[in-house]
């Protein structure tokens, strides 16, 4: 007999079975986790789209990236009561059975914007029993989801023909832009595919397209979303007759923006504009440069380390094409060359003055010499750099330590590859590429020289820009001894036809150094051009040789050409100012006396710091001063840089025009110099 207490247990017992059959059995939404992702640039214009593992196109339907207009049409066409009901309009599957009742056949399923989403999930034949299962599934999933949510998940896995599924990669691949903004026939065509994905598919069936675009707009009027108006003008309105491909720009650089986080949509650090720029002149390079030539480059913004453009290869037809060779350890040539002189400026043993030696050196087995094979004895060290001199880079790497220089790189993120002999130790050919290092490791070094010598490393997606400011980097090399690098880097003789950019209105002060590998493998320049740090490469994917390929004649020419492009489209982030240090220079101590054999000259008169009086003496004006000194061979003497006169006797003499404070220099035969500081007085001081 029923009784009130049994009736109660039953639905009890009811009740609990279905809480645990709910629980056992929860509606597989996790289906729509794997989803396509999108990188943009770092203003949200789209570069790459990248599709799932199975080779469809299902962007996450996203709420904030869908037209309000759209969302609000769906509803009202698919589930005029979606915000109100729990899964199930009962109302409605009602009056759907009674329509088709009447009409002998299947007029309208009934089914709930939920209830679709449940048989997107786990797709099934179309049957009463399939009908009961969406109706459960949809209550498991209104129990979990918010509506928003169950929205984005519908428009997420929505079937719009072929390998689309959802809203946003229909736009992307019909109209070819973002779901963001959509005009009433692509509103009406968004609405009406998914019915019947294949049979109205625009691309192959466009008459069915049109007639069921048509059909929704003229229901849309019916609801009072759409105007007469409206109607006429999606009808008049063609349908996209074709699909169009998805976004695949930055094919390298997007692909590392998405792998640096959580697989997502993206926005990255790259600037759409330079990245076109960078792709065509590579691209153009590598077609003079010859067949099986690949050009690869990158751009980083110093302040941030963002990566603004980045080109893998200049090809993906060309051979190595897929390989990203900003990724790739390749021998870096003399590029290292300004680091050694930056750390032997740190610890006192050099300065920019310092003159240096030359000349042929052994170092045990290892004897280099320069490009060119010849030798220009006594140099500044800042010529040496400037004209990428081999033996004074050694000799100074001697000093520094290789061993120390190629750990203190590895620390700020540039580990060298050092291939040959039993302990792989850093030896002194690393001063001209005897390590491999690819091209985002040397950007990290050019960017750390042009940020007061601290190392940081790459950023590549535009939300962690803000805190890179903030973090904490390794110090490479001292802020004195990296702003002296850069001036001697910024007067480096420029290439053929190009101006210094100090001499040039709106042009990039750029400090450049280029570097040819053993056998013309790899051809390298490296700059730092205003607020950005620039690494090119130009060679064969394979490492094949190029005879006579070098960094100056075959990579410097597109370094400046990048240069020029990066300040034309980068200019809010300053590419054409220049980075002037007012810090005192360093003291060199002992630095002449240690890396020069002989004293340079020295100079008797006048001596350091001296008042002389040039003014009226008895009513009568003064002789020059004659200047005196004594050093190897004949000295010649400079004032302020211009050549001072000599008398009869052909003795050194100065008569100054002005009162003031002037340089006094005295250079022997060797290029040996001492220079010294006075003040000439005319009147009272």
């Amino acid at each position: 007999m029923l009784t009130p207490r049994r009736l109660l247990a039953g639905m009890a017992v009811l009740f609990c079975t279905v809480i645990l059959v709910d629980w056992l059995l929860p509606p597989p939404i996790e289906r729509a986790e794997e989803v396509s992702a999108l990188v943009t640039d770092r203003e949200g214009k789209p570069l790459r789209a990248f599709p799932t593992r199975d080779g469809r196109w299902r962007f996450h339907g996203d709420l904030d990236k869908i037209d309000p207009e759209f969302i609000e049409a769906l509803v009202r066409v698919e589930d005029k009561n979606f915000y109100s009901h729990r899964g199930t309009d009962w109302g409605g599957l009602v009056r759907a059975a009674f329509d088709s009742a009447k009409a002998g056949h299947i007029v309208s399923g009934g089914s709930t914007i939920t209830m679709q989403t449940a048989r997107m999930l786990e797709p099934r034949d179309r049957n009463i029993g399939s009908k009961l299962i969406e109706i459960a599934r949809a209550w498991q999933i209104e129990r979990r989801l918010s509506k928003e949510e169950i929205l984005e998940l519908y428009l997420t896995l929505t079937p719009y023909g072929g390998n689309l599924e959802g809203v946003r990669a229909a736009s992307w691949s019909y109209f070819g832009h973002e779901a963001d903004r959509l005009s009433d026939d692509e509103i009406a065509l968004l609405i009406a595919l998914p019915q019947s994905p294949e049979v109205r598919r625009p691309d192959r069936h466009p008459e069915q397209a049109e007639r069921a675009r048509n059909w929704v707009a003229t229901k849309l009027n019916w609801y009072g979303v759409f105007s007469e108006e409206d109607v006429a003008d999606v009808a008049a309105s063609s349908v996209p007759g074709r699909r169009r491909d998805f976004p695949m720009r930055a094919w390298h650089g997007t692909e590392k923006a998405l792998a640096s986080g959580p697989y997502m949509d993206v926005r990255s650090t790259l600037d759409a504009g330079l990245q076109a720029e960078l792709e065509a002149i590579a691209l153009r390079r590598a077609e003079q440069e010859g067949p099986n030539v690949q050009v690869s480059a990158i751009v980083v913004h110093i302040p941030t380390r963002a990566v603004r453009g980045l080109v893998g290869s200049a090809s993906r037809d060309r051979a190595g094409g897929w390989l990203d060779l900003t990724a790739q350890a390749r021998s870096p040539g003399s590029t290292l060359k300004p680091f050694i002189y930056a750390m032997a400026f740190d610890d006192g043993q050099a300065a920019p003055d310092t003159r240096i030696a030359d000349l042929p050196k052994r170092f045990a087995s290892y004897q280099p010499e320069n490009f060119d094979r010849m030798f220009r004895g006594d140099v500044r060290v800042s010529d040496a750099l400037q004209h990428s001199l081999n033996v004074p880079a050694v000799l100074m790497l001697d000093r520094v330590g290789p061993e120390r220089f190629a750990a203190q790189l590895a620390l700020a993120g540039a580990r060298p590859r050092i291939n040959g002999g039993a302990s792989h130790q850093a030896g002194l050919a690393l001063a001209l590429g005897g390590a491999g290092l690819t091209a985002r490791e040397l950007a990290i070094l050019y960017a750390a020289l042009g940020d007061g010598g601290v190392a940081k490393p790459l950023i590549w997606r535009a939300d962690e820009e803000a805190a890179s400011y903030e973090r904490m980097g390794h110090r490479l090399i001292s802020s004195q001894s990296s702003d002296e690098v850069i001036r001697i880097l910024q007067n480096a003789p420029m290439p053929e036809g190009r101006m210094p950019g100090r001499l040039t209105a709106n042009a990039p002060q750029v400090a450049f150094k280029t570097g040819t590998s053993y056998g013309f493998r790899d051809s390298w320049a490296a700059a730092v051009s205003g607020e950005h740090a620039i690494v090119v490469w130009v060679g064969r994917a394979d490492g094949a040789p190029r005879p006579g390929k070098t960094g100056r004649e075959v990579a410097l020419p597109v370094l400046f050409e990048i240069a020029d492009r990066t300040a034309h489209h980068l200019q809010d982030e300053g590419e054409a100012r220049t980075r002037f240090s007012t810090n005192r220079r360093l003291d060199t101590k002992g630095a002449l006396r240690t890396f020069t054999p002989e004293a340079p000259p020295e100079i008797l008169f006048p001596p350091m710091n001296a008042e002389l009086w040039a003014g009226e003496v008895n009513g009568k004006p003064t002789r020059g001063f004659v200047l005196a000194g004594r050093g190897e061979g004949e000295l010649s003497w400079y004032v302020d840089g211009q050549v001072c006169d000599v008398d009869d006797a052909g003795s050194p003499v100065w008569t100054p025009q002005r009162p003031g404070f002037y340089s006094v220099t005295a250079v022997d035969d060797a290029g040996r110099y001492s220079t010294v500081k006075v003040r000439v007085l005319t009147g009272p001081a």
